[in-house]
């Protein structure tokens, strides 16, 4: 597929891999991601701009500019945080999670239309999604609050979607496929056409790995 950009990699206790696409004809993305080491585990963000093109690209990379800079922040005061440094831009819909690998929590947040789904690694077990306040960081941001921590077992899965993947791609979610090819298997069958798309799947690995 023409303009496909593959990111992946490592960090103790999770493994992950990222696929984006811009909107055809467009040669950058709004959509951006994010992965940081933190002390205690990894901060891991998606970031999807109003609309697309170059200013869509601009208010994409100076989000992900500011979370790498406060990267160490909480969650909330993060999305704050970037929420000054957007101003003046075309502001950007986000979700952001932080990935405790020493107590095996997970603590997310989303503002505006970024789903986020957790994919259990015991069979038969119940997805959690994460909860979409609306806003726009950048213009107009919600008030938020932190979420309750989420015990993660080893092999659970979080991915993240921007709304340039069709509704129905959490019926291609599975446990077993590797971060990349599922992140590949949802760009493939699942990109709308008509945004910049981007997906990121990272699996929890354990304290030890």
């Amino acid at each position: 597929m023409s303009g496909v950009v593959q990111s992946s990699g490592r960090l103790p206790g999770l493994q992950w891999a990222a696929v984006s696409l811009p909107l055809p004809g467009e040669t950058v993305s709004g959509d951006l991601f994010l992965v940081h080491a933190i002390p205690n585990g990894v901060l891991l963000g998606v970031v999807d701009a109003l609309g697309h093109g170059p200013e869509a690209a601009v208010a994409a990379r100076t989000a992900v500019a500011a979370m790498d800079r406060h990267a160490e922040s909480p969650i909330i005061p993060l999305f704050q945080q970037s929420h000054e440094a957007l101003t003046g831009t075309r502001g950007v819909v986000a979700a952001l999670a932080a990935i405790n690998v020493k107590e095996s929590t997970l603590t997310w947040a989303a503002v505006g239309n970024v789903e986020g789904v957790l994919v259990r690694s015991k069979p038969g077990s119940r997805r959690v999604s994460i909860i979409q306040i609306g806003g726009v960081v950048g213009y107009k941001l919600p008030r938020l609050s932190d979420s309750a921590p989420i015990r993660l077992a080893r092999g659970d899965r979080l991915v993240f979607a921007t709304d340039g993947i069709r509704e129905g791609f959490t019926e291609a979610l599975n446990a077993i496929d590797p971060p990349a090819r599922l992140a590949e298997t949802l760009i493939q069958r699942y990109v709308k056409g008509t945004d910049d798309a981007l997906v990121l799947v990272a699996q929890y690995a354990g304290e030890d790995s």
